[in-house]
């Protein structure tokens, strides 16, 4: 009897997972503890293992697609057997688009294995694709009916929405290997490979380099050379980069021209007989005429002499054309002297005016989407304390004479926020809608700058970690946060956030909270002030922190609590060691 397979949940935190590559086909034979697929979680790509055996009848999941946990992802049963019956009593969510085009390859397993050899085999490829495009609109299995595989954006990191491809290794026509690298994706979090899963040669580009697409959206599709790849894609959008999009470019690249030259000829009509006899740009005559430049002496680095902006921003006047200049403005300056009184002679500056845009990187976005939705949807409130530090500095300075790493003043002021949570663990909670999660353990993210903007990666276990596991640790996390070497795993599961600005020289800030920690200690940097002590004013080291808290989870005393239980361990060091 047929057997249907579900995605497993294979981490506490995962709701769905992706195909990364499947080990066996429909069709093939499958026994007990054989490896069927390697499935990417929220967390990591792990091997997934058949408790079944017979024969693989079904896939409910092609590579790179997501599945629910507890979905149906494929069914093994005997030879020829009619699966049907157990997708349907599985699950009413199995989509029975896709149940359609693997019956097929069940029922006739051998026409999957021919090779395409003639154009009568292509022809008949390309018209049993449409025919699955034009019956369901899926890609996928359009792609399958013509032994192609459809490369999507995958999902990177547990806040990713959406990747910009930053490099392709392969062009279309190359061939391409199941572990090779397709491209590089920048994420909200690193830089990241894409393997391909796929061998054949790559017939489409759907995102050039530098764009964005949206997790699960196609592209590339990798397949036999000479597949058309037109109804594989949804709508019968024609593809971007395909392999016979090469034949009509040299008339395409002569029409732009054409109309360039039409428009241009137009616009050149308006001006002096003089100056339209010169073959320019219309924003290359603007600049030059907002500079009082005469285009008729600027030589033009286009195809035939014609004059472009950069030719512009790069002329010089010569000495000749500064004095015939002159005169031209000499009138406006000596226009007041017939009133009798002294002319005063402005001098004349050219300015340009100009400015740089950049996309913003996938990192900013995220930043801004959680901070936004962090600040606008958790109602902040604020605690500032001073701390004297004289004691911290001592005992930093006599630590670090025998300490293996240098300790710094951030893994002293981790160290202690870590025990303080201990004490304090109202302050070391989430709110998640319904309830308030407690934890019991301290996991400190540590905010990292990083040149897109701003990584947390986590300290975990802190509060029984020594300064110099720690030290290490941190200084390890910033150097990899640096190069995009973090994964994913390494900036999961905080419960409590510190952001340290004091090496920047900032005294005091405040922080917006990192979901979905219910607090962030903002920590400025230590300053010599005057302070009193036994009634006398004397230097002191002081550093100030402000505690950003969630109301809905801690309230001002719970706060102030806090910060007082971290104020006495950072003005006693030695007691961060009881």
């Amino acid at each position: 009897m047929a057997e249907v397979v579900k995605m497993p949940k294979m981490s506490d935190t995962m709701t769905e997972g992706v195909i990364a590559k499947w080990h066996k086909k429909v069709g093939d034979k499958v026994k007990s503890g054989d490896l069927m697929a390697e499935v990417e979680t929220d967390k990591a790509t792990m091997d997934f293992e058949s408790y079944q055996e017979g024969t693989l009848l079904y896939i409910g999941a092609e590579e790179g697609a997501a599945a629910p946990v507890d979905s149906v992802i494929a069914v093994i049963g005997a030879e020829g057997e009619d699966y049907k019956a157990a997708l349907e009593g599985a699950s009413s969510e199995a989509p029975a688009a896709k149940t359609e085009a693997p019956a097929k390859q069940v029922d006739k397993p051998e026409e999957a294995e021919k090779p395409a050899k003639a154009s009568a085999d292509k022809e008949e490829s390309t018209a049993k694709a449409e025919e699955v495009a034009s019956d369901d609109s899926d890609p996928d299995a359009a792609a399958a009916a013509v032994g192609a595989t459809v490369i999507r954006m995958p999902l990177l990191s547990d806040t990713m929405t959406e990747g910009v491809i930053a490099e392709w290794h392969k062009k279309v026509g190359d061939k391409v290997k199941s572990d090779d690298a397709l491209a590089d994706v920048e994420t909200d979090k690193a830089t990241m490979e894409v393997v391909g899963y796929a061998e054949g040669t790559l017939l489409y580009i759907g995102v050039e380099k530098g764009q964005a697409a949206k997790v699960n959206g196609i592209i590339a599709i990798v397949g036999k050379e000479g597949t058309d790849v037109a109804p594989l894609l949804k709508g019968g959008t024609a593809p971007k980069t395909a392999v016979k999009s090469a034949e009509p470019a040299a008339p395409a690249e002569k029409a732009p021209a054409t109309e360039e030259a039409s428009a241009e000829s137009s616009k050149q009509e308006v001006h002096s007989d003089s100056s339209s006899r010169v073959k320019a740009s219309p924003l290359a005559r603007k600049i030059a005429k907002d500079k009082g430049i005469d285009i008729e002496q600027v030589k033009g680095s286009a195809e035939g002499g014609r004059i472009v902006k950069k030719d512009i921003e790069g002329f010089t006047p010569s000495t000749k054309q500064v004095a015939e200049a002159a005169p031209a403005s000499a009138p406006t300056a000596e226009k007041p002297a017939s009133t009798g009184s002294t002319a005063v002679t402005i001098p004349q500056f050219i300015g340009e005016e100009k400015y740089t845009e950049k996309p913003v990187s996938q990192m900013r976005k995220v930043i801004a989407k959680r901070l936004s939705e962090s600040l606008f949807t958790a109602p902040h409130f604020y605690l500032t304390m001073a701390i004297d530090m004289d004691s911290a500095m001592q005992a930093r300075a006599k630590i670090n004479e025998f300490a293996s790493v240098k300790i710094s003043f951030n893994d002293i002021v981790l160290k202690a926020v870590a025990i303080a949570l201990k004490q304090h663990p109202n302050v070391n909670s989430s709110w998640l809608g319904d309830k308030i999660r407690y934890n019991e353990h301290v996991n400190i993210g540590v905010a990292v700058a990083v040149e897109d903007g701003l990584l947390v990666p986590v300290v975990r276990f802190a509060d029984g970690k020594s300064l110099s596991h720690i030290s290490a640790e941190v200084k390890d996390f910033a150097q990899r946060a640096k190069t995009k070497k973090l994964q994913p795993s390494d900036w999961e599961g905080s419960t409590f956030t510190i952001s340290n600005l004091g090496m920047f020289g900032i005294d005091e800030f405040t922080a917006i909270i990192n979901p979905p920690d219910a607090c962030i200690l903002a920590v400025g940097g230590i300053s010599q002030v005057p302070v009193v002590k036994n009634g006398q004013v004397v230097p002191g080291n002081v550093m100030k922190v402000t505690l950003s808290c969630d109301h809905r989870v801690v309230d001002g005393a719970t706060g102030s609590a806090f910060l007082q239980t971290l104020k006495s361990l950072l003005e006693e060091p030695v007691r961060l060691l009881v």
